[in-house]
């Protein structure tokens, strides 16, 4: 049976405290992992991360059987209105800072996303685009996927905000205090590679924002893995490519100022290619370029088939019998969603982001109500690898274990076919 969510707090409690025993008897290599991961999670021998752009859970899975999704949403006004046709390719790019964010969630009220700014109308000339969602029709092979392993429908963003924030949560459980988007900027990058007059909104402990220059030089995921001596590698837009502005590793400066960016960050092109020959890390992130991420104004079947070439290339390779796929979107991009995000510190978490869990172990055609966040993706990694984690985020997060049952035999590929788009 899956381990339950008070399982996995006492067991890494535990783990915990062994750790505290090892490093005080001087038992512990600081280049190895610290613990052993439970003997199931030793199936899992490559961990892979798909980050999508801009949609929340009632967007794209709203009407999925059995979840927990709407078709109405609240309006300022107090009004409940059906939530209209989504577009492929939407007319605008509605407000998702940490601003807008807030107050559309209002306190938990979830009725403010008419008030976003910027936003459109749809063809009817009323609706605002925010209160509207798509159907199976329109997302056929991500609802195959839901269907035939999990969807987890309380994953929530991590931030009150947009990408640059959200990503870095992706990396390492954290933004530094980022709360939105870097500014003043000349070109289409973002992080360490931004002109020198580029500021990025920075919140204290108090409240407080400044403006800072948007390179970073925190903790990731990928230092741990580093410092281990387990592989990893983080799939991306090259530099000024569309959607470089989302390689999130640029903002850390450790990284891209040092070799591990030419070793460790590669083109997105280059994953299927490693997929296929068996040549995957054990942890890969893999970040699209501007119009194959779903991002608006791109096109969602374009960004699915992009999706759907991913995975199928990891089911196709020699690496599928061990490998878990975690797709997931960033932020909610301005689109509407119901449930109201908990508030576990200043920062987050924001509105809930869809999530798929794809492995040949992972549970059958179930929806997941545990409480994930971006971080969960990070605490998952941890725990089989042995990690030590990189703070209060991944550390309190759900680590996702619950969506898998590692007593089932090693589940077949479902490969599907890219679909002609409109």
């Amino acid at each position: 049976m899956p381990a339950s969510p008070l399982a996995s707090r006492v067991y890494s409690f535990l783990v915990f405290c062994g750790i505290i025993f090892l490093t005080a008897c001087g038992g512990m290599d600081s280049n190895s992992a610290p613990f052993q991961p439970p003997p199931g999670l030793k199936q899992i021998k490559h961990i892979v991360f798909i980050i999508k752009e801009n949609r929340t859970f009632d967007t794209y899975f709203g009407t999925y059987p059995g979840a927990d999704g709407a078709t109405t949403g609240k309006l300022s006004n107090g009004a409940m209105i059906p939530l209209a046709p989504t577009p492929d390719r939407v007319p605008c790019d509605p407000g998702h800072g940490f601003q807008g964010a807030t107050l559309a969630i209002d306190g938990g009220k979830m009725d403010k996303f008419d008030l976003i700014t910027p936003n459109c109308l749809l063809s009817d000339g009323k609706t605002p685009l925010s209160y509207s969602q798509l159907q199976q029709a329109d997302i056929p092979n991500y609802w195959q996927y839901a269907q035939n392993f999990v969807l987890a429908d309380h994953m929530f963003s991590s931030l009150t905000g947009p990408s640059f924030p959200n990503h870095l949560y992706t990396v390492a459980a954290t933004s530094g205090g980022a709360i939105n988007n870097p500014g003043n900027l000349t070109l289409s990058r973002w992080g360490c590679d931004s002109n020198p007059e580029a500021r990025v909104g920075v919140m204290d402990s108090h409240g407080k924002i400044t403006g800072q220059f948007p390179c970073f030089d925190f903790k990731t995921l990928a230092d741990s893995l580093q410092t281990a001596g387990i592989s990893w590698r983080y799939y991306a837009p090259a530099q000024d490519e569309s959607g470089y502005i989302w390689s999130a590793l640029d903002a850390i400066k450790h990284i891209r100022q040092t070799s591990l960016w030419n070793t460790n960050v590669l083109s997105h092109t280059q994953f299927v290619v490693d997929a296929r020959s068996g040549n995957l890390p054990a942890v890969s992130w893999i970040v699209s370029p501007g119009d194959l991420s779903e991002h608006p104004r791109a096109s969602t079947c374009v960004g699915e088939n992009w999706t759907v070439q991913q995975i199928n290339a990891a089911m196709q390779g020699p690496d599928w019998d061990s490998t878990a796929i975690f797709v997931t979107w960033d932020d909610f991009g301005g689109f509407y969603d119901h449930v109201p995000p908990p508030l576990v510190d200043q920062f987050g978490f924001g509105p809930r982001v869809p999530l798929l869990v794809i492995s040949p172990f992972a549970r059958t055609g179930v929806i997941s109500h545990s409480q994930y966040e971006l971080s969960s993706l990070l605490a998952f990694a941890e725990k089989r690898f042995g990690l030590l984690a990189l703070g209060e985020r991944d550390a309190n997060a759900n680590d996702l274990e619950d969506t898998f049952d590692f007593t089932q035999a090693p589940r077949p590929p479902l490969v599907l076919a890219p679909r002609i788009c409109p």
